[in-house]
């Protein structure tokens, strides 16, 4: 069994595979000072009797990473832990290669994969949302390729900064309102973040899926994707599919790559 480890600023995701069929799947707080002896007992403790036979793994916050490698090194199974130098097969069109973060290298992989066919066969762009801490909005190109995108706050840095900066105004339950005008403290918050991210996010996926017209001359599919995916993306007017857990298939390619070359 592939156990895949999407390390999160906010939130780790944990899945395993039995080839391309997830079978199960976890979400943890992130302890970005964890030990590898404490990531252990965690693994151990979601596993059970899960024999795992490898490990794929990324991770967008730096502390852990020493933790993690040693963990990873003391594995007597195949591991890959995606980085600046790891071959994925996705070719990076961006300035600097090394900036991309790992989770993004694999989630557009996974997106290409999964989405990247139109219902005749034929290649297509695709448009990723992913909604975690930050609210990334990323490109890939027909072939495949990472072409860049968008970075904005996350809905839950964006309510924790109200609630802290702002003197009247507290923390509310995230949740869609049943209208845009609200006629109260908390139906006005969840409006502004609920509904107000998903004006920013319909924005930037119209004018991002405008040049990939103009460039490859095919509408995109816009994929939805992270732990807050279903809050938000319901009220888009431009996603089209959802897939929570795209880094985890991403790295579930990732590893099946790197095993498959000589």
């Amino acid at each position: 069994m592939l156990l895949t480890v999407d390390v999160g600023n906010s939130q780790t995701v944990l899945a395993t595979f039995d080839g391309a069929t997830r079978v199960g799947s976890w979400r943890v707080t992130t302890a970005p000072h964890a030990t590898s002896d404490e990531l252990l007992m965690l693994w151990r403790g979601l596993l059970r009797d899960t024999t795992v036979t490898g490990v794929a793994a990324c991770s967008a916050v730096p502390a852990l990473l020493p933790a993690l490698r040693r963990l990873l090194d003391s594995l007597d199974v195949p591991v890959v832990l995606i980085g600046p130098g790891v071959r994925t097969g996705v070719p990076l069109h961006v300035d600097n290669p090394r900036e991309v973060g790992a989770d993004r290298v694999v989630t557009a992989l996974a997106a290409h994969e999964l989405f990247g066919r139109g219902p005749g066969g034929a290649a297509r762009p695709v448009v990723v949302v992913d909604f975690g801490t930050s609210t990334n909005v990323d490109a890939v190109g027909p072939g495949g390729q990472f072409l860049g995108g968008a970075l904005a706050p996350g809905v839950e840095v964006s309510h924790d900064a109200l609630a802290s900066r702002a003197a009247q105004l507290r923390s509310v339950e995230l949740t869609a309102p049943p209208h845009a005008i609200g006629k109260n403290t908390v139906a006005a918050l969840q409006s502004g973040l609920v509904l107000g991210f998903a004006g920013l996010v319909d924005g930037l996926v119209g004018r991002i899926a405008a040049e990939l017209v103009a460039q490859f001359g095919t509408a995109p599919v816009v994929v939805a994707t992270g732990g807050l995916a279903p809050l938000i993306a319901d009220n888009c007017r431009t996603i089209s599919e959802r897939e929570p857990d795209l880094t985890v298939h991403g790295l579930r390619l990732a590893f099946e790559r790197h095993q498959a070359r000589p």
